[in-house]
C-alpha cells in the first residue's frame, strides 16, 4: 500500500501561490501526450515559453538591420548584456557593478583564478570539497601546475567523516583554522552537485578571511536555487552556469561575481580583452588598455546576443516570481518528497542529502539499496526524467518554478512500485 502525507498533493497544489508559473514553461511529454515528471532542473532547466519570442526578436533585427542592429535593434546589441545585470544581481544578492553574464563557467573560473590564486612558497594550497564537480578539480589542478606547484601537495581536499555522507561545517572551519596560513584560496561549491549539500558560504568566507585566504564559490547548483547575499557575505568571487535552475538553455551563457572591493582594484592581475575596455573609448582602437570599473572589465569578447536573449526570458520570470517565494516553495516540495520517500521506501533507500533545509537546495540524492542504475532506467521508462550520478546516486530536483506536489507524489509512487517489484 502506498502511503501519502496527511495533506494530499491536491490540497498542497491548490494552496501553492506559484502554481501558475508552471504554465510559463514547456514540459516534455510522454508518448500518450501527458506531461513527464521532470526532476532534472539541476542538469538542464526547462524552456520558458517566452524564449522563442525573445530570441526571434534578435533574429528579426539581425535580418532587418545587419550590423546596424548593434545600435538600431529594438534592444540594441552593444549594451545588451546590461539589460540582465540588475536581475542577475538581485538573484544572487550582489550590487549590479559586481555581476556580469559572460563566457562559460569554467572559462570564468580560469579568469578568476588568474586574478585570485596568487600562490607563494609559504601559501600555495587550495582548499576544496573532496567530491567537488570534476571540472573544478581540473581547473584548479591546471592552475596549480601553471604556477609551478604540485597538485598532490597544493590541492587540499576535505572529505566527510567516515560513515557520513556530507561535510560538517565545523570540520570545514576547523581545517581552515588549522591550515589557513598555507591556504591561498578556498574554492567550494555553493551546493555540492552529488549530495545536494548547500554549504554555509557566509561562515566559510568569514573563517577564510580571518586566516588571510581568498574565498570563491562555484554556484552552478546554487544560482536560481538558493537565496544568497554574496556582497554582504564578503565573498571574493563566484562563478556559475545558467542552464540549470536559471533555465538559460543548453550551453547558456554563464555568470561571474567579483566583490566591489576587488572590482575597483585596478592593480589586481587579470587577462585583458577588448570588451573589458572602457566603453566610451573602446572603438578608438588604441593599444593602451583602459579597464571598465567593476566586474565588466573581466569581459574578453562581445557576448552572444541569442544566448543573452534566452537567459533574459528566464530572468524576467524569476523577477516576477521572487527568489524568496521560490525558496519557500522549494523547501516545501523537497520536504514533502523526503517525507514520502522515507515513509514508503524505508530501509530500501537512503537519502544522502542533509535533512536540515538550510543545508540543501531543491535536490535530493537517493542511494538505492541494490542495483540503483537499473532502478533509474526503469524510473525513466515510466516517464520520469531525473539523472544518475556515479557511483550510486539518483538525483531528483523538485524545482519550484515548474514542479508540483503531484509530481513528487507520482515519482514516489513509481519508484516504490519498481523497488517492490525488484
Amino acid at each position: 500500500m502506498f502511503k501519502a502525507d496527511s495533506l494530499s498533493y491536491h490540497e498542497l497544489d491548490e494552496k501553492d501561490n506559484l502554481s501558475s508559473f508552471r504554465r510559463k514553461f514547456f514540459v516534455p511529454k510522454k508518448p500518450d501526450g501527458s506531461d513527464v515528471i521532470y526532476f532534472a532542473g539541476n542538469s538542464l532547466g526547462l524552456q520558458p515559453k517566452t524564449v522563442r519570442e525573445y530570441v526571434e526578436q534578435e533574429l528579426k533585427d539581425w535580418e532587418i538591420f545587419g550590423v546596424e542592429g548593434h545600435y538600431a535593434a529594438k534592444n540594441p546589441w552593444m549594451p545588451y548584456h546590461e539589460y540582465l545585470t540588475e536581475q542577475t544581481a538581485a538573484l544572487i544578492g550582489a550590487k549590479p557593478m559586481e555581476v556580469v553574464n559572460m563566457n562559460t563557467l569554467t572559462v570564468n573560473l580560469h579568469l578568476m583564478l588568474v586574478s585570485f590564486y596568487r600562490p607563494t612558497k609559504e601559501r600555495h594550497k587550495i582548499l576544496i570539497e573532496g567530491h567537488a564537480f570534476p571540472s573544478d578539480h581540473y581547473a584548479l589542478q591546471s592552475q596549480i601546475r601553471f604556477h609551478g606547484f604540485n597538485p598532490a601537495e597544493s590541492l587540499l581536499e576535505i572529505f566527510p567523516r567516515e560513515g557520513e555522507n556530507y561535510l560538517r561545517t565545523e570540520d570545514i572551519l576547523e581545517l581552515i583554522k588549522k591550515e589557513g596560513s598555507s591556504i591561498a584560496l578556498i574554492m567550494f561549491a555553493g551546493v555540492n552537485y552529488y549530495t545536494g549539500q548547500a554549504f554555509e558560504m557566509d561562515k566559510i568566507t568569514k573563517a577564510g578571511h580571518e586566516k588571510g585566504c581568498v574565498v570563491g564559490f562555484d554556484l552552478a547548483h546554487a544560482a536560481g536555487n538558493l537565496v544568497m547575499a554574496l556582497h554582504d557575505w564578503d565573498i571574493d568571487f563566484a562563478v556559475w552556469c545558467s542552464y540549470k535552475y536559471m533555465n538559460g538553455g543548453p550551453g547558456a551563457i554563464a555568470g561571474c561575481f567579483v566583490h566591489e572591493k576587488h572590482a575597483l582594484n585596478f592593480d589586481l592581475p587579470q587577462l585583458w580583452g577588448w570588451w573589458g575596455h572602457d566603453k566610451v573609448t573602446r572603438f578608438l582602437m588604441q593599444p593602451k588598455y583602459v579597464p571598465i570599473p567593476g566586474v565588466e572589465r573581466w569581459q574578453l569578447s562581445n557576448p552572444p546576443i541569442l544566448q543573452l536573449a534566452s537567459l533574459r526570458a528566464s530572468l524576467d520570470i524569476f523577477e516576477e516570481a521572487g527568489i524568496n517565494n521560490l525558496r519557500e516553495k522549494s523547501e516545501k516540495l523537497t520536504g514533502y518528497a523526503e517525507d514520502l520517500l522515507k515513509e514508503n521506501l524505508g530501509d530500501k533507500a537512503e537519502i544522502i542529502t542533509p535533512e536540515d533545509k538550510n543545508q540543501r537546495g531543491c535536490q535530493l540524492s537517493i542511494r538505492i539499496i541494490g542495483d540503483g542504475r537499473r532502478i533509474h532506467e526503469k524510473i525513466n521508462s515510466e516517464g520520469v526524467i531525473c539523472d544518475w550520478r556515479e557511483p550510486d546516486v539518483i538525483r531528483i530536483a523538485p524545482t519550484p518554478l515548474y514542479n508540483t506536489f503531484a509530481d513528487v507524489y507520482g515519482f514516489v509512487e513509481i519508484i516504490k512500485k519498481i523497488i517492490d517489484e525488484e
